[in-house]
């Protein structure tokens, strides 16, 4: 397996070093991450891409401390935290808001339950609705939301616990094409203004060229990285950068590559 290119050489907020898992026992044993190595860097914004089943959600419960790896070990910020749960933020694909809980106090408890404390918690949480232009749906409750919204005050939810990783997990893909192309453009002007170090699980090549620094590709199960690549394009980035030449050229590259690979694992 090849790298095309290194990340940028800032400080690591996150190491992953050869991490291998497996599920089941004996001849029923599937491997399901093979050695995976990876790394992002302080502020970096990294996309993981891979097919379905390649170990990406695996990976990031090793990450959380939800599942620790047969062998391998984790680093976050500098320290060894394998096994160890509550160094990351997380993003899932569906905004998990208590649904008898109106929207301000979804995120103020998660501040709450970060140890700020609880009048700070709710000053806080109102001026980044305010601030995202959601001040109006402060006092709702979630199934009021549209799609884009529930997604929106997951992220902030995600941006305002104190970890300074923040996981994503396919954030966007239940969302129609045009609601994403916004919440991609949403998500990196708030993202440019904090710069937290992001490890983006997504199955859309054209999201991963549109948000990221650095795409990791990884191969069909047992996971290894095929290749990384770090992304040209200057930010901020719109939907015209899907004529640019380079920008299909890499598309298309990534594209080959996850075929390629998966067509030798079903050999």
């Amino acid at each position: 397996m090849k790298e095309r290119t290194q990340g940028k050489g800032n400080d690591e907020m996150l190491s992953v070093e050869a991490v291998h898992k497996s599920y089941g026992r004996k001849t029923a044993q599937k491997a399901v991450l093979g050695g995976l190595s990876l790394s992002v860097g302080a502020g970096e914004f990294v996309s993981l891409i891979g097919p379905s089943g390649s170990g990406k959600t695996t990976l990031f419960k090793i990450i959380g401390g939800l599942e620790t790896p047969d062998r391998g070990d984790i680093s976050i910020a500098g320290r060894r935290t394998t096994g160890e749960r509550g160094h990351i933020a997380y993003m899932p694909q569906h905004a998990a808001l208590l649904p008898w809980q109106t929207v301000a106090d979804n995120l103020a408890l998660s501040l709450v339950l970060s140890g700020e404390d609880k009048r700070e918690a709710h000053e806080k949480t109102r001026q980044w609705l305010e601030r995202i232009g959601l001040d109006g749906y402060a006092d709702a409750y979630p199934h009021v939301l549209s799609g884009g919204m529930l997604q929106r005050i997951s992220f902030l939810r995600a941006l305002l616990a104190p970890q300074q990783l923040m996981l994503l997990d396919e954030p966007f893909g239940a969302l129609d094409a045009l609601t994403r192309l916004h919440m991609q453009q949403w998500l990196m002007s708030i993202w440019e203004q904090n710069r937290r170090s992001v490890l983006l699980v997504t199955h859309s090549i054209e999201e991963a060229l549109m948000l990221s620094d650095r795409i990791v590709v990884l191969s069909a199960s047992p996971a290894v990285v095929l290749e990384q690549i770090n992304v040209p394009f200057a930010r901020p980035r719109g939907e015209q950068l899907w004529t640019e030449p380079r920008f299909n050229e890499l598309k298309q590259h990534i594209y080959t590559l996850l075929k390629d690979n998966m067509e030798e694992a079903a050999r």
